[in-house]
């Protein structure tokens, strides 16, 4: 009946965030939507590969940093080739946490929000 359609990340610099996203993860803008006053976009991200999308938003008003509490939720990504995935990862300066006994490590984006590496599970 029901399935994931997106998940959302508000951000305070979109194009460091759009940047970010692609240089780190390959994700690229599928879809956008700017309201009319320009008070607001929505910037919709794609791995193409799946139908799940990553909402960036961006709120022209909003100038002090997101309070994004203790952290107890993060998006999770996983890839084919781990390995290389932490190196880039690493020579970016971006791994935040790193959980070696479970083999995942955590990077951190523009805005604060965490992400989960995760390796592909290997049929």
């Amino acid at each position: 009946m029901f399935q994931f359609n997106h998940f959302n990340f508000n951000v305070n610099n979109l194009e460091e965030s759009l940047c970010f996203y692609k240089e780190a993860f390959g994700l690229e803008v599928i879809s956008e939507y700017e309201d009319q006053e320009k008070d607001f976009k929505l910037v919709y991200l794609t791995d193409h590969k799946t139908g799940f999308r990553l909402e960036l938003t961006y709120l022209k008003a909003h100038e002090t940093p997101y309070d994004l509490g203790e952290l107890e939720y993060h998006l999770a990504l996983e890839t084919d080739d781990f390995e290389v995935a932490y190196q880039k990862h690493k020579d970016m300066g971006i791994i935040c946490y790193e959980n070696q006994d479970m083999g995942i490590y955590f990077v951190e984006d523009p805005t604060g929000y965490w992400i989960e590496v995760v390796p592909s599970k290997k049929k």
